[in-house]
């Protein structure tokens, strides 16, 4: 396998990821505002809303938890980053409400999801 195969594969596991946790949050009633938005200096994985409350939420998917769990990822530089993104996102679409942060991890059929990681 390339690098560049890799990188596809890697990528291509990350929207699965995505996807699972997005229709995870709208089984349980939320609606996706947005997913894998970019703006210069950040990207949100995922937007979903209910009611007056906006999350944003950091997927990492993993194949397995052999090197770490995709919560770790989640580190300091990781958190500021994701708030700067967010503020841009609010900004760019007018919304306000109570803001929330999830982190979801997602490895093999597993999905675990910690509300307000930080």
């Amino acid at each position: 396998m390339s690098r560049r195969d890799g990188e596809q594969s890697r990528v291509a596991l990350g929207r699965w990821g995505e996807r699972c946790v997005a229709r995870h949050y709208e089984a349980v009633g939320y609606e996706v505002l947005d997913q894998n938005w970019r703006v210069r200096g950040g990207e949100l994985d995922l937007v979903v809303a209910k009611g007056d409350e906006i999350v944003f939420c950091e997927v990492k998917t993993r194949s397995s938890d052999r090197f770490g769990s995709g919560f770790e990822a989640v580190d300091g530089r990781k958190q500021r980053i994701l708030r700067r993104t967010a503020m841009a996102w609010l900004d760019s679409h007018d919304r306000r409400g109570r803001l929330r942060f999830d982190v979801a991890t997602v490895t093999g059929p597993s999905i675990e999801i910690i509300e307000a990681a930080f």
